[in-house]
């Protein structure tokens, strides 16, 4: 009998989401999939896309769009063959008028005829060139989902969507870091270079220890909190919005396409 495979990061975007369609991967995506590229995913109502739409244009730090599917359609070709949106996310979250109501790791259920799918890039993109550069990532060390955190950095509101701009953190020294700004600064697509160094507090954030979203990864002494604006902050604005009815991805558990990190940006 064969072995299930071992998700790493020289798997395929399609071994993941085929993992993640199996029900075989259920939580966070960081450190998978060295070479593809992945995405946070928002599905709405036909009648609420329009607004998002605007809402992404308007904030293309945090929501830089990636692709936007047809009405009702679960696929997206130009991200991946054999994608489905419906599955191959590892967990995914319900908001009814602006509540999450359950974390599932299947829509087929859910899924509706008037739904329209947008997929926005994700900071985990930009981590295999960090990692290539010999920038140390901690929560990539120890297996852990990136700290997210809200802010006090208000986004431009769209019509019913509004709220405060998330961010992902990761502590590097400070060489490491003025690399990571240029780095990370060629890649727009997957939110580009940071929106803050530094002290937390100047963004809205009290306590490091105790991120929103995702998992806490210890500060030395000698390094800097980076933060990068963050594809959570949709999910801040639906539940600003309240829509009737929204999918998003769980934070961390992204769609893998078969996209390629190395060919995002100019370079």
């Amino acid at each position: 009998m064969s072995q299930t495979p071992v998700l790493d990061e020289a798997s395929s975007g399609l071994a993941v989401r085929h993992a993640a369609r199996q029900g075989r991967l259920t939580g966070h995506t960081s450190g998978l999939a060295r070479e593809q590229v992945q995405g946070n995913l928002v599905v709405l109502a036909a009648a609420d896309a329009g607004d998002f739409l605007r809402y992404c244009q308007r904030n293309p730090k945090p929501c830089p769009l990636l692709a936007v599917s047809e009405p009702g359609d679960p696929t997206l070709p130009t991200l991946g063959a054999d994608l489905d949106l419906r599955t191959d996310v590892p967990r995914y979250r319900v908001w009814r008028h602006g509540e999450l109501v359950a974390e599932p790791t299947d829509l087929r259920a859910l899924w509706r005829d008037d739904l329209v799918s947008f997929v926005i890039g994700c900071s985990f993109s930009f981590e295999h060139a960090l990692l290539a550069a010999g920038i140390p990532l901690r929560h990539v060390q120890q297996g852990r989902n990136v700290a997210m955190y809200r802010t006090h950095v208000a986004t431009q509101r769209a019509g019913a969507f509004f709220g405060p701009m998330v961010v992902s953190m990761r502590p590097l020294k400070a060489a490491d870091a003025i690399r990571a700004v240029q780095i990370t600064g060629r890649t727009p697509e997957v939110h580009g270079a940071p929106v803050h160094l530094g002290d937390p507090a100047l963004i809205g954030i009290a306590d490091l220890s105790r991120p929103d979203y995702g998992d806490a990864v210890e500060v030395m002494a000698d390094e800097l909190p980076v933060f990068w604006a963050c594809g959570v902050t949709p999910q801040a604005a639906v539940a600003a919005a309240r829509p009737a009815f929204c999918i998003t991805h769980a934070p961390g558990a992204m769609l893998v396409t078969d996209l390629l990190n190395r060919r995002l940006g100019s370079a």
